[in-house]
């Protein structure tokens, strides 16, 4: 629908009076960095905020394609006819941690309806999802970077990999996945079947081997899931794929590692000084949503996903046996039963609301890959395939002793933070260390650094 004078989007007298009487009206403050304008039409919006908001950078998210030949084009814009994703164009145009304002322009609600209406949808969305990833890096932060300097030394063995060309399926931790495991079974030798570790217990007690099983979670409770690969007599997964930032236990030591970079700039620095490979895997705050752009990377193939509830069935939220079921077990006795405790953290799940952000996430992401990624279910006909999986994937021993990866590192990542022209890394590491704090001095994120990588350095 082509935009029309008569039907009153902006004042027919003085446009852009209007809109800065409207921009004023909020009385934003100066820390904003970006805003995101909901179907601005004509453009005022963004005079009006470039001249109280100089520093700031404006988005604008239009319901109607007519708007590409009149809007500003010196902003970011997105049409409803565009390549990309509402999501992935703001995943790809708003870094974490940026301070971020949503404006409607609300006469475009009367004309575009229920298409406006989606736009803010999908934009609060996303801004859910962000602000859950905020949280996550105050709290995490510096766990992080703990892990990242541990496990430049626990690694010993890096996985090179090609694109392959088969099915994939993919396995989470939600109750439902324990209706199609015999379906799995069946067809494990036909598919590339990458586990979230959250699972790994369950799938090993029905027999099941993974081809490869991913880990991103930081918490040492993570540890909980991978014990059950070391076990006396288990056979284990051929791969590991892990973020850098995670939680891993020193026995993993013996296992070839695809290791995610997370695209952040400090990573992307000290693992090239170290010369580790990697594929770039951004944080989304699951496992299995790193699973699914994981999966995007390594094949050409369908993507299949199985057991990605982001809901709880009764009061079970995950398949059986669970990781963390002996530590209800441990805690219990006659006036805290198991059954007391599942359900409490149930509903502690639900009142969370992180299942329905993630759960709106893979919703968009089918979406987008309407051709590419399904439910996996007994409906779908996967056919007969002869591959032999190993071809895709080579492992490559580490050169460097774990000392000298660790200098290399901290090396790499200090000159960036000291240097100009890697701006970004000291925002990011900021972030991490000090995010309740602003404008915080390199040489204060220098100290923490040494702090934190000087047990593994002495």
């Amino acid at each position: 629908m082509i935009y029309e004078p008569a039907l009153r989007l902006h004042s027919k007298f003085h446009p852009q009076n209007e809109a800065d009487r409207y921009i004023k009206s909020f009385n934003f403050d100066k820390n904003i960095d970006f805003f995101i304008l909901i179907e601005p039409g004509l453009g005022f919006l963004v005079n009006s905020i470039q001249s109280l908001h100089p520093k700031s950078t404006i988005i604008a998210l239009h319901a109607d394609a007519g708007f590409r030949d009149t809007a500003p084009l010196n902003i970011p814009s997105w049409y409803p006819d565009c390549k990309t994703s509402l999501q992935e164009f703001l995943e790809n145009e708003i870094p974490e941690n940026a301070v971020v304002k949503i404006i409607e322009w609300r006469a475009s609600l009367d004309i575009y309806g229920e298409a406006y209406l989606s736009l803010l949808r999908e934009t609060v969305q996303f801004i859910k999802r962000k602000e859950a990833g905020t949280r996550t890096n105050a709290f995490f932060g510096k766990k992080w970077l703990r892990n990242f300097f541990r496990n430049l030394t626990v690694f010993q063995k890096t996985i090179l990999y090609r694109t392959m060309d088969i099915p994939i399926v993919i396995t989470g931790s939600g109750p439902s996945l324990e209706k199609v495991l015999p379906q799995i079974k069946k067809v494990h030798n036909d598919v590339f079947l990458l586990a979230a570790s959250s699972y790994l217990p369950a799938l090993m007690s029905f027999g099941i081997i993974p081809d490869m099983l991913i880990t991103t979670d930081g918490g040492n409770w993570a540890h909980l899931h991978l014990h059950s690969i070391f076990r006396v007599g288990s056979e284990r997964p051929k791969i590991f794929s892990c973020a850098m930032t995670a939680a891993i236990p020193s026995q993993c030591a013996s296992l070839g590692t695809l290791v995610h970079n997370d695209g952040s700039l400090w990573q992307t620095v000290a693992l090239n000084a170290i010369g580790i490979p990697s594929v770039q895997i951004p944080q989304r705050g699951t496992v299995t949503a790193s699973a699914v752009d994981l999966a995007l990377a390594l094949s050409t193939g369908s993507i299949f996903l199985a057991g990605m509830d982001f809901a709880v069935s009764g009061i079970k939220s995950h398949a059986s046996p669970y990781g963390f079921d002996h530590l209800f077990f441990g805690r219990s006795f006659r006036l805290n039963p198991v059954y007391s405790q599942v359900f409490k953290r149930s509903n502690a799940l639900i009142a969370g609301g992180s299942y329905d952000i993630y759960a709106e996430w893979f919703k968009n992401k089918m979406a987008s890959w309407p051709k590419r990624i399904f439910k996996f279910d007994e409906n779908h006909c996967i056919p007969k395939n002869k591959i032999n999986k190993g071809n895709y994937f080579k492992e490559i021993p580490l050169a460097l002793s774990p000392d000298e990866r660790q200098r290399l590192a901290l090396d790499a990542i200090i000159t960036a933070l000291n240097g100009k022209q890697y701006g970004n890394v000291k925002d990011e590491l900021s972030g991490l260390l000090f995010p309740s704090q602003a404008d915080v001095p390199a040489a204060r994120i220098t100290e923490t650094l040494l702090g934190i990588t000087k047990r593994y350095l002495e």
